[in-house]
This record gives C-alpha cells, sequence and structure tokens, in this order.
C-alpha cells in the first residue's frame, strides 16, 4: 500500500498543507509575541478609544486560527479525501480479489456430520 504512488500523493497533499498552515498560524503568533516584547510603543497606540494596535493583533490570532481551520476543513474536503476514497476502494478490491483467490476448497473447514447409519459424512 505505501508503494502506490496515490499514497504518495495523498501524502504529499497532507504534508504539503501541514506546512503551510503551521508557518501561518506559528509565523501569525511569533510576529505577536516578537511585536510586543520589541515594539511595545506600537503595540499601545490606541486605535479606537481604549482599543490598541497590540489587542486587534491579539485578537486577530483568533481569526488566523478560524481561517486555518477553514482552510483545512476545504482542503482536506478537495483534496486529501478524494484521494483516500479511491485508495480505500482500491483496497478494498485488492484484498477482495486475493480472497477470492486464496478460499479454502469447497467444503473445507465444514463440520462433520454423521449420517443415517453413523458412518461420518461430509
Amino acid at each position: 500500500m505505501s508503494d502506490h504512488p496515490e499514497f504518495h500523493s495523498l501524502r504529499r497533499a497532507q504534508r504539503r498543507f501541514g506546512i503551510r498552515a503551521t508557518v501561518l498560524s506559528v509565523g501569525g503568533f511569533l510576529l505577536y509575541v516578537l511585536l510586543s516584547s520589541f515594539v511595545p510603543a506600537v503595540m499601545n497606540e490606541p486605535l479606537f478609544g481604549r482599543l490598541t494596535v497590540g489587542l486587534t493583533l491579539g485578537l486577530g490570532q483568533f481569526v488566523i486560527m478560524g481561517v486555518t481551520a477553514w482552510c483545512y476543513v476545504r482542503h482536506m474536503r478537495t483534496r486529501v479525501d478524494p484521494l483516500a476514497r479511491g485508495l480505500k476502494s482500491r483496497l478494498h478490491e485488492t484484498q477482495s480479489r486475493r480472497a477470492r483467490t486464496t478460499a479454502p476448497p469447497q467444503g473445507a473447514g465444514q463440520p462433520l456430520r454423521h449420517g443415517a447409519r453413523g458412518f461420518r459424512t461430509w
């Protein structure tokens, strides 16, 4: 199964998205932490009343996580799930084909029954 080209395509699609999502999420959070550590004057700038740049960027973390989750669901539905369903159906076909070719002969594995005169019959 792991040698199948579609399996490699599935893994590539998952890995590619995972890298992008991680960079977006961790990068956004790291940017927020670095700005609040090294440029506190900018983070304390008021936008509207008591709403500051820092508070806005902090709330923006929730937006980033929501967008990442939405992109994940969309990516899985459009790219990964169809590949996984195709692999699953091929796996079931292969297993059923193997089961048919390695099926025991007719009557094998059947319990012995006693005939009318007490003799064992198949």
